[in-house]
């Protein structure tokens, strides 16, 4: 056994088994008020829920152990472990109750949505087992992280959190009206000064901003929206799939305000490095003939997702709709309108994300979660309000767009994929020329060795379970 795997045991395994003890708990909470615990002791041929908590936190520290020997891994600096550990929560979702649970029960695996749908509440208790159990780990991991903390938590870092969610909060508000938000723009606040917590502080573009924000506006949907206000409203939990549904309303803005609040949160810092920074090597500036040239590839990249897009909204007849934007009527000039818009937002990708992709996988990552936030901002927001009708933000309108979502994905890892190869083939990012470009190389090659790969795979498990929360039973 090599040196490196011998200190993954108790770097990783042992730390990871605590970790995964303490996200049992909260699951295992959740599990008892739910009257869940029975499931878990059919494992034994039981249905005693003392024995079904006794397997759940040793399950528990099992999984913990697992999460710990894949996380020491990660060059994670701070608590954005905690989108490692939601996106763990929803692949054990995926291989323990809806697989490995009814296969040691021995009753039938069935992967439908109606099965699906009834394990709901096992979704929501996996999420924050995945959530504690990164935090736990990563406290646990780095000696306390007391210093980590009040690095992240220094006044100005707090008081621009809370100036970004004010601005993203405001935004909203502006746009939809306070009566269709409810509580959100004072959640928001919430979100703001809680979103250095999250964020290690490097200085990142706006596109991974985005991406990351809006998987923070998820958990804090599964926080506020799920548990704290059926606590509020109920005095209990209701994780049922039918209110779940109803809580969808609120899932759009949530997932706008995250992404806002961490796009005007990266804004700021660099507003800040612009003015008090005095080494201008620091700073970054791009030439105009490579800028030009990236925007260039972000059009063609654009066309090509388009092009595979406008097959998905053929199926659906969603085109003539499409070129309702600009006045016009019928499928060929909605295939033109769609192509121009497809090219206009390949164009953003490539200002947003240009030298964000390592290779041909972080190029598809990318490029799935961007379709992802297009998705939620464009077809469920922007679109219809364009129409002059309200925002498409109720489950059944959420689950009549799903085949929007499958043309937003399809569309994003085409554009994704396309521009890392067209971005590649032409001028590598990571061929540093100078010193300056050496620093920012290495820079990017930290993030996707960090949260990125965790975030485009929570962002995928997220949309995978789109019609799992919102579909009629």
């Amino acid at each position: 056994m090599t040196p490196a795997r011998t200190a993954a045991l108790p770097q990783g395994a042992l730390p990871g088994m605590l970790a995964g003890l303490a996200g049992g708990l909260v699951f295992g909470a959740a599990m008892r008020s739910l009257g869940l615990l029975s499931s878990v002791a059919a494992l034994a041929r039981s249905g005693s829920p003392v024995l079904g908590f006794a397997l759940h936190m040793v399950i528990a520290a099992l999984v913990g152990a697992g999460f710990g020997l894949l996380a020491v891994h990660q060059r994670i600096r701070s608590y954005e472990l905690v989108f490692w550990g939601l996106a763990y929560g929803v692949f054990w979702w995926f291989l323990g109750a809806l697989t490995l649970l009814p296969l040691l029960a021995g009753t039938p695996v069935t992967w439908s949505l109606r099965t699906a749908q009834a394990t709901v509440p096992s979704l929501l208790g996996h999420l924050y087992y995945g959530v504690v159990t990164a935090v736990v780990f990563a406290f646990l991991s780095r000696g306390g992280g007391e210093a980590e903390v009040k690095d992240h938590l220094r006044p100005k870092t707090l008081l621009r959190g809370l100036l970004a969610a004010v601005v993203a909060g405001g935004f909203l508000v502006l746009a939809f009206g306070a009566g269709r938000l409810g509580w959100l723009p004072a959640i928001a606040v919430c979100m703001g000064i809680g979103y250095p917590l999250v964020f290690t502080g490097r200085a990142e573009g706006t596109g991974p901003a985005l991406v990351r924000g809006t998987a923070y506006g998820f958990l804090w949907w599964v926080v506020v929206g799920l548990t704290l206000a059926p606590l509020f409203d109920h005095g209990r939990l209701d994780w049922s799939q039918p209110a779940v549904a109803a809580a969808t309303t609120r899932l759009p803005p949530y997932l706008l305000a995250g992404a806002g609040t961490a796009a005007v949160f990266g804004w700021l810092g660099s507003l800040a490095r612009s003015l008090f920074v005095d080494d201008v090597r620091l700073l970054h500036h791009e030439a105009g003939t490579r800028g030009l040239r990236a925007v260039g590839y972000g059009a063609l990249s654009g066309l090509v997702g388009g092009v595979v897009f406008g097959f998905v909204w053929g199926t659906v007849d969603v085109l003539p709709t499409v070129a309702r934007l600009v006045g016009a009527r019928g499928a060929v000039a909605g295939w033109i309108v769609h192509l121009v818009i497809a090219q206009l937002i390949g164009v953003s990708y490539a200002v947003l994300f240009r030298g964000r992709s390592y290779d041909l996988t972080s190029g598809l990552g990318w490029g799935l979660s961007y379709g992802f936030f297009w998705w939620v901002f464009g077809a469920l927001t922007l679109l219809p309000v364009l129409l002059g009708q309200p925002p498409r933000w109720s489950a059944v309108a959420i689950a009549a767009a799903f085949p929007g979502l499958v043309g937003h994905l399809a569309y994003g890892g085409a554009l994704g994929a396309a521009y890392a190869w067209l971005e590649h083939r032409e001028n590598p990012w990571w061929v540093a020329r100078s010193h300056t470009e050496a620093v920012r190389a290495t820079a990017r090659r930290e993030q996707v060795l960090g949260s990125a790969p965790a975030l485009w795979t929570l962002t995928v498990l997220i949309a995978l379970t789109i019609p799992v929360l919102v579909a009629g039973n």
